[in-house]
């Protein structure tokens, strides 16, 4: 039977106990069911119609996309086209906090896009890392990371702590890091979670954005095969994207002290090491940010985030982003798997976008002044 792992992503992590989502086809679920029943296999039915609940969140497209920017709704997911001219719109608009670039070219060729953020007020500032959407389907995540530089706009002049953040740290902020990926993910397949490249020995496409990294490639949690949907690709940074921006991290690594990556589904704040189950040097520094920031989150709505070694709380995985950030001296690497625990999955209603983003601000916003604490 073919099904499609939401979680965990690999079968490699799936052990005795092991609570696991799945998705079936329409006619699968006839034949699985009973062979579940058989090997005496508990299971619950999540979503009973996903054709359904995909035509509910995307059938509402066309009346809003052409709503004015100044009307932009942070509530509802956006496609690639609206949330790259969103970021042309805020270049324009908020020149003085926003400056647009691109750091290379996707697979495809699309650009991809930064937004860097903060208040010009010195030459050197030290620098914070944000991408999202490095997995397409995973649509909460550029939501989080627009939701983001709104709050950042809209309470600079209001809130000190954020007035702090954009005077003394520029963000640097990737809401779409896997661009081919979320557009295909629109256009062709919901539920795609790779990049969009072509593997010619094989019909299969892309690679797993988040196992193409050079720390520990293509070891446990990986696979070599390319039609997995954790394949870690035919070399480390063989995908343009990873590889564009491993390229700008490198060349600002003295600058940027902490990375953070925007994942879901789990309600997780993860942090190094992933590939292995051993203890970071700075840990206590960084487990009490993630402690903090864990119960900043809870605060908003009571929402309870596991935090803790990705490899210990998660599952261990080679070759990601997180790591690769950490051992090339960024000293605070997070993962943060946002909402849910799987009732909804990778379809998270666009109801609990506000919720999610709001408390996940505060999170961020914990650890990005405990960044300017100085850690003891």
């Amino acid at each position: 039977l073919q099904v499609d792992l939401w979680q965990p992503s690999s079968p490699f992590h799936i052990v005795e106990g092991t609570v696991t989502d799945v998705r079936v086809p329409q006619n699968t679920s006839r034949s699985l069911l009973p062979y579940l029943q058989q090997a005496n296999i508990q299971y619950t039915i999540l979503i009973s119609d996903l054709q359904k609940a995909i035509e509910n969140q995307t059938g509402l497209r066309s009346y809003r996309n052409r709503r004015s920017l100044s009307g932009y709704n942070y509530e509802v997911y956006h496609s690639l086209e609206e949330i790259q001219g969103w970021m042309h719109h805020l270049n324009k608009t908020h020149s003085d906090l926003v400056h647009m670039f691109s750091v290379g070219k996707s697979y495809e060729g699309r650009p991809l896009f930064v937004l860097k953020l903060g208040k010009r007020s010195r030459p050197y500032k030290k620098a914070v890392w944000i991408d999202c959407g490095i997995h397409a389907r995973e649509w909460i995540g550029p939501a989080f990371c627009q939701w983001f530089v709104k709050e950042a706009l809209q309470t600079y002049q209001t809130d000190p702590a954020m007035r702090k953040m954009l005077t003394q740290l520029y963000f640097y902020i990737m809401p779409v890091f896997n661009v081919d990926g979320y557009h295909f993910s629109w256009t062709n397949d919901r539920f795609w979670r790779k990049t969009r490249s072509k593997n010619t020995r094989l019909r299969c496409h892309g690679v797993d954005a988040n196992r193409n990294w050079k720390v520990k490639w293509c070891d446990e949690g990986a696979s070599f095969h390319p039609c997995d949907d954790t394949y870690c690709g035919p070399f480390p940074e063989s995908e343009p994207e990873v590889k564009a921006v491993a390229h700008f991290l490198r060349k600002h690594r003295k600058q940027i002290k902490a990375y953070l990556s925007f994942h879901a589904y789990a309600q997780m704040l993860l942090y190094p090491y992933s590939y292995k189950y051993a203890t970071i040097p700075n840990f206590s520094c960084v487990e009490s940010a993630a402690y903090n920031a864990v119960n900043a989150l809870q605060s908003a709505y009571g929402i309870r985030y596991r935090y803790g070694p990705a490899s210990s709380t998660l599952y261990v995985s080679s070759g990601s982003s997180m790591d690769w950030a950490y051992k090339n001296g960024i000293p605070y690497a997070f993962a943060f798997e946002l909402r849910d625990t799987g009732h909804f999955g990778f379809l998270l209603p666009e109801t609990l976008i506000k919720p999610t983003c709001t408390e996940t601000m505060l999170a961020v916003k914990n650890i990005t002044l405990h960044l300017l604490k100085k850690c003891h």
